[in-house]
């Protein structure tokens, strides 16, 4: 398929999807890595509260929190 066809799809509001190999597509900087952190338990009790109130998992909460005081430091 040409681009200008591919771009006319795209444009007409058409499902592209098919035309696609996201076998190996990357998001640059977005991979996830595994890593383990060891939180005193009160931390985690107020984590879990936290986590509670806004209705999102823990994991969530720490993933925001750090996001926001790394973007905070650059």
């Amino acid at each position: 398929m040409k681009a200008k066809e591919f771009d006319k799809l795209f444009d007409d509001g058409k499902d592209i999807s098919k035309h696609l190999d996201v076998s190996k597509a990357r998001r640059p900087e977005q991979e996830q890595k595994r890593v383990n952190v060891d939180f005193p338990l009160w931390m985690i009790h107020s984590l879990d509260k936290e986590a509670r109130r806004l209705g999102v998992p823990r994991q969530s909460i720490i993933k925001v929190w750090v996001a926001e005081r790394l973007e905070k430091a650059s």
